[in-house]
């Protein structure tokens, strides 16, 4: 069982710490993206979300209080979805599919982002982390 909990952690943690990287190696692209988007101050915007993702990625995948990961991950992607990935304001029927994908993509990991709290809060021996649960859930 610890190990498929490893596999999946290493699974979901590595879009986060990649794209975490990306944000502080591409701010100034990523930034002039948020800017189109109309994120104020957008290129520290990029800074602190890639913080935010990559040390949520990071505490997933080594088990650093992997709850609290979880939810800097969830903290990311909801006001991403709804900000960056507006599907509802394209009118191009190509660029509407891509941030329709883009959102739903960032639903799903968020749902998956806030079971994985709900797991590993609850889960008193959680087997190959580093610290237990940061939070308790009965």
């Amino acid at each position: 069982m610890d190990l498929i909990v490893l596999i999946g952690r290493l699974l979901f943690s590595a879009i986060f710490i990649s794209s975490g990287i990306a944000h502080f190696r591409n701010a100034g692209m990523m930034g002039g993206y948020a800017q189109s988007k109309g994120v104020p101050a957008a290129k520290p915007a990029v800074l602190g979300s890639g913080a935010l993702i990559l040390a949520g990625g990071l505490s997933v995948l080594l088990g650093v209080w992997a709850d609290l990961g979880a939810l800097l991950v969830l903290i990311f992607l909801v006001p991403t979805a709804l900000l960056m990935h507006d599907f509802w304001k394209q009118s191009d029927p190509m660029a509407k599919q891509g941030e329709r994908s883009q959102f739903f993509k960032n639903v799903a990991l968020a749902g998956a982002a806030l079971m994985l709290f709900a797991f590993f809060a609850h889960t008193p021996d959680l087997g190959l982390t580093l610290t237990g649960p940061l939070f308790h859930l009965g």
